[in-house]
């Protein structure tokens, strides 16, 4: 398969070095090439109306560095160039490629289009400074404002990333009608994706930061929701209550990213109970891995 990198370090470079004109080179040099991704999940490069919901807001939502954070920008492009970031992704790419084409598994894509942006780090605080988006097959985008907690593990967020495109190849997102248990496999069998090619190790703080009473408590309040419908109730699930309260939905008593935590723990029950691996828990509907897992049976 086919990939490209953008190459957002000589992209940040050319913007930091602008004294004008940065949103136009934001959208049309930074986030043209990913135009049919923005399309898809309704977000325009640019909005008829001034201040309107374009990609200017939209990666300032998802936590990007604003075009004109000049200085904390420029350290972490050096940060960035000194860790060889995007050689680290294109290394990545072709150990997930392999994987792909070893295992007879297809994105729903010609080529994959991957982007490595510089975070907003007071943003992503919860997040330990890095998060990605890979919901589209054939698009791929990872943010980070990078430290010595996350650039060992940019391989293993991209790697997340790389199986969500697997993932919505053989599976329809239905934003109307997620629940949570769809969620819940989703980002799991992502997590166990990443776990597989580069070790629990490197798993993000949405899986590893959780001790066992905070789990299990977790695990008890998810096991009664998990065919509640509908992306805001689900995040409030996903997400924990103080991502919740920033975003809008209801609290519901549960810890930052208990869903993803309980979800890769339901996925590596499910995969060890029957003696499966990610390669065919990858193409297994929500219902015949939540069924078939011990997770929810304490």
């Amino acid at each position: 398969m086919k990939f490209i990198i953008e190459d957002t370090i000589e992209q940040y470079e050319a913007l930091f070095s602008m004294e004008s004109d940065r949103e136009y080179f934001y959208r049309y040099s930074m986030m043209k090439p990913f135009e049919e991704m923005w399309n898809t999940i309704n977000v325009p490069l640019k909005a008829k109306q001034p201040n309107g919901y374009d990609v200017i807001m939209a990666t300032n939502m998802l936590g990007y560095l604003r075009v004109s954070d000049t200085e904390i920008g420029k350290i972490a492009l050096k940060h960035l160039k000194e860790a060889q970031a995007l050689q680290t992704v294109e290394k990545t790419l072709n150990d997930c490629i392999k994987f792909l084409e070893e295992n007879n598994l297809m994105i729903r894509s010609d080529e994959l289009r991957f982007g490595l942006y510089i975070a907003d780090p007071k943003k992503l605080k919860l997040q330990k400074g890095y998060c990605g988006f890979g919901g589209i097959p054939g698009f791929i985008q990872v943010s980070i404002y990078p430290n010595s907690y996350n650039i060992p593990r940019l391989p293993a967020v991209i790697a997340h990333e790389f199986h969500h495109n697997i993932r919505f190849s053989y599976f329809d997102w239905d934003h109307g009608n997620v629940t949570v248990g769809d969620y819940l496999v989703i980002e799991g069998l992502a997590e166990s994706f990443a776990k597989e090619l580069y070790g629990e190790t490197l798993l993000g703080p949405w899986v590893t930061s959780f001790d066992q009473e905070d789990l299990e408590y977790s695990i008890k309040v998810i096991k009664d929701s998990l065919e509640i419908k509908g992306f805001a109730e689900v995040s409030s699930y996903m997400f924990g209550d103080t991502i919740a309260k920033e975003q809008g939905y209801q609290p519901v008593g549960l810890s930052t990213f208990a869903g993803y935590a309980v979800g890769y723990q339901a996925v590596q029950s499910f995969m060890k109970t029957n003696n499966i691996g990610i390669r065919e828990a990858t193409l297994l509907r929500t219902d015949e891995i939540l069924n078939n897992c011990e997770l929810f049976l304490k």
